[in-house]
């Protein structure tokens, strides 16, 4: 079956832990690390992948880290699959020579059943993923940090 990359969930919980964890304020790399358990080498990258693609941005300074550059209703799970996936197929280079029932039969089946995923995708918020998390029952680090006094 179709499975994505390490990579490729990587992102998406990275950016749906910022999401439903940062509340608006920057998220830290080590805090997504303790809670999701993405090795921190292969955050970083995916992070830095993120902000190349306009998805996150780094904001300096010791309460620095990570937060969306749009709402999370603006951004969709294909959004962050197409900017994880763009760093992987710039490394990938070229493609080996195809056959012609390869070219002509297999890659476009393969291609129509990407541009569907890739469409589903598309349709799906990450405000979406964080409303299914919070029912999931999982709390949220950014309520914790409310507080209702005046």
């Amino acid at each position: 079956m179709l499975k994505p990359s390490k990579k490729t969930l990587f992102a998406i919980e990275a950016v749906l832990d910022i999401a439903f964890n940062g509340g608006g304020e920057p998220v830290q790399s080590r805090d997504i690390t303790q809670r999701q358990g993405i090795p921190a080498r292969y955050l970083e990258q995916t992070l830095q992948a993120l902000v190349r693609n306009g998805i996150l941005q780094g904001v300096r300074g010791p309460r620095g880290g990570y937060r969306l550059t749009r709402e999370r209703r603006r951004i969709s799970v294909g959004d962050i699959v197409r900017a994880a996936q763009k760093d992987e197929k710039a490394d990938a280079g070229d493609e080996d020579p195809i056959s012609q029932i390869g070219a002509q039969v297999i890659r476009p089946m393969w291609a129509a059943l990407e541009a569907t995923l890739d469409e589903q995708l598309s349709t799906l918020s990450v405000e979406t993923l964080c409303k299914r998390t919070a029912h999931a029952g999982i709390l949220s680090a950014a309520q914790s940090r409310l507080t209702w006094e005046i």
